[in-house]
């Protein structure tokens, strides 16, 4: 029988950056304040979410004019709750491996181990810019991401830390104190396939942009063939934008209402950016690589996911996409705490009940 620990785990985006989740003038009842959020984080813990995933972002763009900083506000809401993990987004570039190390080893410390990591290898070329950060072309920056991975592990875990790397050089470097066992867990986005051979390596969490059980399952299956081989193991974390509602009905209207808004303007520019990420792997197949102009419309392309109709036809579509591999659905919402207090009350419990009949019919069978 699967322990609980097989049970899928729920995760919802921090709205850390104004405009919400969607290019689109729809009304959007979602804050990104720190008052709306701590409540949002009380609500997500009190309804059955495991983990949150701050943002980062240094400059405007597309209908996001402002941004709090990922690693202060993730521990403004760790403050807030008792048993939410958050997961900080850093990137590579702007933060050395030496300064996230030693942050999040603190943060880890004040926080009884709930801190996580995101290490985003970068698709804003014009933050960058802007920033007078050098701009690595996308394989270089899995491979610096990848270099920043292992100076973290070392970090956490050695006395005497030495990396002779391409990015980063340490020498004889002792952090004390080390982080509360175990470690805090290491997650990466990306679809490429320069991202998924990084997270066969060294990621314990592999994001991927929304997609089909289908299209997930083929990732799942390249990822975890490579991480054998690697005598490692990595987790699967798959985006999506739920809408639930009382009827598919309902719920599809909303879709099309935000996508009939959509800011054609944002959209686009939106578009133009992440060319420099998904289209710019050597084999096209980086997230985004095969977006159209309505999946562009959620920044990871959480439409695709599906996870759009009744709490019942939500609940059955997070099971199959279990079945491919997923082992955390990261979610996006249009009215976030209404929605995460809905989705953790009426569809989790769901997700929860399935899972536990499969169990039973798995012990039957044996």
């Amino acid at each position: 029988m699967s322990s609980h620990s097989d049970a899928i785990k729920f995760a919802y985006w921090v709205p850390n950056v104004s405009g919400g989740l969607v290019i689109s003038n729809i009304e959007q009842r979602t804050g990104w304040d720190i008052d709306y959020n701590r409540k949002l984080a009380q609500i997500a813990e009190a309804n059955g979410f495991d983990y949150a995933l701050s943002q980062i972002r240094f400059t405007a763009g597309y209908g996001a004019d402002n941004q709090h900083e990922s690693v202060s506000f993730s521990h403004a809401l760790l403050a807030a709750t008792t048993t939410l993990k958050v997961i900080a987004a850093i990137l590579p570039g702007p933060w050395n491996p030496a300064l996230a190390a030693k942050q999040i080893a603190t943060i880890n410390h004040l926080t009884n181990g709930r801190v996580s990591v995101n290490v985003v290898s970068g698709w804003f070329r014009g933050e960058f810019a802007a920033i007078g950060e050098l701009w690595l072309d996308h394989d270089e920056r899995y491979r610096r991401s990848e270099e920043f991975i292992r100076a973290l592990r070392g970090i956490w875990t050695e006395d005497s830390f030495t990396l002779k790397g391409d990015f980063y050089r340490f020498t004889n470097y002792c952090m004390k104190p080390k982080p509360i066992e175990p470690l805090p867990e290491i997650f990466q986005g990306g679809s490429s396939r320069a991202a998924r051979d990084m997270a066969s390596r060294v990621s314990d969490w592999y994001f991927t942009n929304g997609n089909t059980p289908e299209e997930i399952r083929k990732q799942v299956d390249d990822i975890r063939t490579k991480a054998k081989a690697n005598g490692h193991k990595v987790r699967i974390g798959v985006n999506a934008f739920a809408i639930a509602r009382e009827s598919e009905q309902e719920a599809r209207a909303v879709l099309d209402e935000i996508i009939a808004k959509a800011n054609p303007e944002a959209v686009q520019g939106f578009a133009d950016q992440v060319k420099n990420a998904g289209k710019a792997s050597p084999e096209g197949e980086g997230n985004w690589a095969k977006s159209s102009f309505e999946d562009l419309v959620q920044y990871n392309d959480g439409f695709r996911s599906n996870l759009i109709g009744t709490p019942e036809q939500i609940a059955e579509r997070i099971l199959k996409l279990k079945d491919a591999g997923a082992d955390l659905i990261l979610l996006g919402f249009l009215h976030f705490q209404e929605e995460v207090e809905f989705f953790g009350k009426r569809v989790i419990p769901l997700v929860r009940e399935l899972e536990a009949a499969r169990d039973r019919e798995l012990v039957a069978a044996e």
